[in-house]
């Protein structure tokens, strides 16, 4: 079992590796240089590869499926049921907050854009004015509101683990795109778990959207 662990956590490394190179400006500049006439399909392409990859850690993590080491039982199934109910209509409700088409990459294509920085401006969403990363947030209350047993740990904390790291990476980005603004923004918003002081007013929030 131990050496089958093992080789779950390497799918899954493997995986966070392929997904950051693919996400990088190093990787995008590269291409733009090489293969300029990639670049309105990179987001499409990008999409689709990071879910044909996960593909194989998340089948294999299935076909380990072992005795629990955990199980919500009782009053505590019922809460954990209502805490996923709550992350998946988070989701829902902040998906009105992205443009769908840039996020999947098909307004790219359609328009025929060859920046390898993302087109989308600076937004801050009402659920951004308390997390930086409200998806990857919600995405943490849902793995860890899980039944567990060993693979489904082992997947967990390295998915958490990668959350943690990817989001530095996203910043960085960010940090590129945005500038001073997002540094601002960094400085007075929590990164995954909200703090009740440490927020952006709704108006506080408007404005630095708008300062250029």
């Amino acid at each position: 079992m131990t050496l089958s662990l093992t080789l779950l956590g390497l799918l899954w490394i493997a995986y966070f590796c392929l997904h950051s190179l693919l996400a990088s400006l190093w990787l995008k500049s590269r291409v733009a240089a090489r293969h300029d006439w990639l670049m309105p399909a990179y987001r499409l392409i990008f999409n689709t590869l990071a879910t044909l990859l996960l593909i194989p850690p998340v089948a294999y993590m299935f076909w380990l499926q072992g005795a629990p080491l955990w199980q919500f039982e009782g009053v505590w199934h019922w809460l954990r049921l209502a805490i996923m109910l709550v992350a998946v209509a988070g989701f829902l409700w902040s998906m009105r907050y992205y443009d769908g088409r840039e996020f999947m990459g098909l307004k790219q294509l359609s328009e025929g854009q060859r920046d390898i920085k993302d087109q989308e401006s600076l937004h801050i969403s009402p659920m951004h004015r308390y997390v930086r990363h409200p998806w990857y947030s919600l995405g943490l209350l849902l793995i860890w509101t899980q039944d567990m047993d060993a693979a489904r740990l082992v997947s967990a904390l390295l998915i958490t683990g990668y959350l943690i790291f990817g989001s530095r990476l996203e910043e960085r980005k960010l940090k590129v795109y945005h500038g001073e603004r997002y540094d601002h923004y960094c400085a007075r918003v929590p990164g995954l778990i909200p703090v009740p002081w440490r927020h952006l007013t709704k108006e506080e929030a408007d404005t630095l959207v708008a300062d250029r």
